[in-house]
């Protein structure tokens, strides 16, 4: 699927802005070919590093789904629209040599069917990530994701991932891998922070390719009937409700990084119609993972038909979408008064009875 959908990231040219962004139905190798099959344009593969108390954190690693009343669900497909997700997760279980033979021999396959396995690092040590990066590179894979945002750190073992907070340090951090390699690097950073423009200002400064934005949330989950937090911690958190956030960022971003700077969408993406929604408000592309897990491969499927369907209504390339809302946004002093408007969004037992 190419024409109408295809984009343009980098030096990269994507034949549909959906990618499939890491997670566990991307661990094993039959994961990634079938998200292929299903047409995303890149699948990133689970992420490494070299910390193993977070390799070991996918053994104890737990999931779970809420309706909009926050009774538990089943996790399958039939979770309802409204699904919150809420999970601890951890990284690739194997060595780094298996995972790289691994997404080595899928990107060789993906090239194919003109797309890209992407290999993902989340930071530990930065002297680990900047040899593993190398030998990425040295391997013949054409597309690193350089994972500085996960929601975890303050929650896991120390050191073993990392959610960078401060622009000076992801300009660091950015920069060391840029030095370590020419290949296309994507970066993504943190959605906790009033500072996610600042974030992703640091990161195309010091050689990014383009930024993914943003990382999920924390947050803790009480259980009435017991009266624990489900599942034990703090959790990764997100769902369909995070999308007003995602393109918040964006559009902020947008600005603050120049529009030729190309950003990608993660978190509240749910199907085809939302991939047009972060586009409008600056992504060039869009990440999709938990829905996938939860709902299954044909969410694919189903959301590229959906935003070839809504580019064919449209008349439009989905090129041509980046950013058109965002550069249309305003700032409450630019809009018009509406003297008295408040009244008719209150109960009406607020109001003075007219005299």
């Amino acid at each position: 699927m190419s024409g109408i959908t295809g984009v343009t990231i980098g030096s990269l040219h994507l034949k549909n802005p959906l990618i499939a962004g890491a997670a566990e139905h991307l661990i094993e190798e039959t994961g990634v070919r079938r998200a292929l099959a299903a047409g995303a344009s890149v699948v990133v593969m689970k992420s490494t590093n070299e910390v193993e108390a977070a390799k070991a954190q996918l053994d104890a690693a737990e999931y779970a789904v809420f309706d909009e009343t926050w009774q538990r669900r089943e996790w399958n497909a039939s979770a309802p629209a409204s699904a919150f997700v809420a999970c601890r997760s951890g990284l690739y279980p194997g060595s780094f040599d298996s995972w790289l033979e691994s997404v080595s021999r899928l990107d060789r396959e993906a090239a194919k069917s003109d797309a890209y396995v992407a290999a993902s690092l989340i930071l530990g040590d930065l002297d680990h990530a900047k040899r593993m990066a190398q030998h990425v590179q040295e391997a013949g894979l054409r597309l690193l994701e350089l994972n500085i945002g996960t929601p975890y750190a303050s929650q896991a073992a120390k050191g073993a991932v990392a959610t960078e907070l401060l622009p000076e340090r992801v300009a660091s951090i950015v920069g060391a891998i840029r030095a370590t390699v020419s290949m296309p690097l994507w970066v993504k950073i943190t959605g906790q922070s009033e500072r996610v423009p600042d974030l992703a200002r640091a990161a195309f400064a010091a050689g990014a390719d383009s930024v993914v934005m943003a990382g999920r949330l924390l947050g803790l989950i009480p259980d009435l009937d017991t009266m624990q937090p489900v599942l034990g911690p703090t959790l990764g958190v997100g769902g369909y409700w995070y999308l007003p956030l995602t393109c918040h960022w964006l559009a902020l971003s947008r600005v603050a990084v120049g529009r030729d700077k190309p950003l990608i969408a993660t978190n509240g993406i749910q199907n085809g119609l939302d991939i047009a929604r972060v586009m409008l408000a600056g992504a060039s592309a869009a990440e999709i993972s938990s829905p996938v897990m939860l709902r299954g491969f044909e969410l694919i499927e189903r959301s590229l038909e959906d935003l070839k369907d809504y580019l064919n209504a449209k008349q439009i390339d989905a090129q041509d979408l980046i950013g058109r809302a965002a550069d249309a946004r305003k700032s409450f002093a630019e809009m018009p008064r509406l003297d008295g408007n408040w009244r008719n969004y209150v109960p009406k037992d607020s109001l003075n009875k007219a005299r």
